[in-house]
């Protein structure tokens, strides 16, 4: 009766033009068969540090990422500061 826990991205996608919304999936198995899986969610604005994430989550905001992205969400940032003020 072995258990044994893995993780693993299962799904990642661009929301509102900008934002990367990753999802990690843990699956826990009973000799081979899944008994439980959970996830966990996160998401990754164009000015957030991508260093300490997986590299596949890397290669799409990189590419997803352009600099007309990055200008546009700067000018989102700043509009919505000023309806804050």
């Amino acid at each position: 009766m072995a258990l044994t826990e893995f993780t693993s991205i299962d799904q990642i996608e661009i929301v509102g033009g900008w934002n990367i919304q990753v999802r990690q999936a843990t699956v826990i198995t009973k000799d081979g068969v899944q008994v439980a899986r959970s996830f966990h969610r996160w998401v990754l604005n164009p000015d957030s540090d991508i260093g300490g994430q997986e590299q596949k989550v890397q290669d799409i905001a990189n590419a997803a990422w352009t600099p007309e992205v990055k200008a546009a969400y700067e000018a989102f940032k700043a509009q919505a500061l000023k309806g804050v003020a």
